[in-house]
């Protein structure tokens, strides 16, 4: 398969208007891509692409506000996004949300509403733009998996389903879309520098002040610019690899998992209990 061009490329993104999602479609559009962007927060989504707009006037910047854990909204944004651009060359599936808690701890509800957003959000996306991306050959899928895809450490149960799910999900899409020279990249970040973790969802059985020392203290270790994860992702993509992996930490812990598949958690816990004490201080 030939390297994915981005300049002059069609390329949808979700939750773009901050994070990871955001930095995307800067990289992009300095890139030269024409850019539909997607997210919730409207006031956030129209600065990026006034922004965008400014910068490449040469290029444009489409943006939909829809909530992507909204299914009959998500399915009706998807439907005009394909019928609006019939060759989609690249799709972001970038859109993401956390649940703080044990899995004893969260209501279903909250773990559902995550599992919308997280997995079923980009399994609608993908499926509702297929026509497009496979019309458009040499296109190219981009999934956000996370550290979370590689290893499930406690109380990330909703969180690690999604993002294991999301990583299943572009291994075997990446054989079928083979035969029509679409790619697809699965992405697993970790320790980026985004708000995920403080606009959580938290479980009602869980203690918010504890929780919250957690969270200060884990924030301490997201020290990646996004911009830089962006970098790596688009020339993921680019160069069509099957997986991105970012941060120093990920590597080690993906050994980890691959060394002892059984044991791993054990090992994890311990050092997330030791370091989370650490951090705290």
């Amino acid at each position: 398969m030939q390297r994915f061009v981005v300049d002059g490329a069609t390329a949808v993104v979700t939750g773009a208007a901050g994070g990871i999602g955001r930095a995307i479609a800067r990289e992009l559009s300095a890139r030269g891509a024409h850019l539909v962007l997607l997210d919730r927060d409207e006031p956030g989504l129209a600065a990026l692409a006034g922004e965008l707009r400014t910068e490449r006037a040469d290029r444009s910047a489409t943006t939909y506000v829809v909530d992507l854990g909204d299914r009959a909204a998500a399915l009706a944004t998807a439907t005009t996004i394909r019928d609006a651009h019939p060759h989609v060359h690249l799709l972001v599936n970038n859109a993401g949300v956390a649940l703080g808690g044990r899995f004893a701890e969260v209501r279903l509800e909250d773990v559902e509403w995550l599992l919308s957003i997280n997995l079923h959000a980009v399994v609608l996306m993908t499926h509702t733009l297929l026509p497009s991306l496979i019309a458009t050959r040499g296109s190219h899928i981009v999934n956000i998996s996370s550290l979370f895809g590689l290893i499930a450490p406690p109380g990330q149960v909703a969180y690690s389903t999604s993002k294991f799910a999301v990583r299943g999900f572009g291994d075997a899409l990446r054989e079928e879309l083979a035969q029509h020279e679409v790619g697809v990249t699965t992405v697993h970040p970790g320790g980026i520098a985004t708000g995920i973790a403080a606009s959580a969802r938290i479980g009602a059985g869980v203690d918010p002040a504890e929780y919250e020392q957690g969270r200060r203290a884990w924030t301490k270790l997201l020290s990646i610019d996004p911009a830089i994860a962006a970098r790596l992702i688009v020339v993921g993509a680019e160069r069509r690899r099957p997986r991105v992996l970012i941060g120093g930490s990920t590597y080690v812990l993906d050994a980890l998992a691959r060394i002892s598949p059984g044991h791993y958690g054990r090992i994890v816990a311990a050092g997330n209990e030791r370091l989370t004490r650490r951090l705290a201080r």
